[in-house]
């Protein structure tokens, strides 16, 4: 197999992980696709588990920044995709309020 070749099978293999493709899936997401795909809701679930059993602050926020972008994409951005200041400003605050609570987790509040 020539370079190009490899290279064109390569792009084609990691063309579902563009972003448009990945702000395309979670915005179209929703509480129908995760009843769809029940091994979505066993694998949270257990590394909710997980993180809840071992108390491990990193996973519990890693899975709160996972939902609440998705919420945040999903409820913020157009259906066009184009941005303006009546979307721009909820994704902002929204991305803000997010940073804030995970820095907060991470570095100021101590056990």
């Amino acid at each position: 197999m020539d370079k190009q070749a490899l290279v064109n099978e390569a792009q084609k293999a990691l063309e579902p992980f563009e972003t448009q493709n990945i702000v395309t899936f979670i915005k179209h997401m929703g509480t129908r696709s995760f009843i769809d795909h029940p091994w979505l809701i066993v694998i949270f679930l257990a590394v909710f588990f997980y993180a809840v059993v071992k108390k491990s602050r990193f996973v519990l926020l890693f899975l709160f920044s996972f939902f609440s972008i998705m919420l945040l994409v999903r409820y913020t951005l157009p259906a066009d995709g184009e941005l303006s200041v009546k979307s721009l400003l909820p994704m902002a605050g929204g991305g803000v309020f997010i940073g804030a609570v995970i820095i907060y987790f991470s570095f100021i509040k101590t056990d």
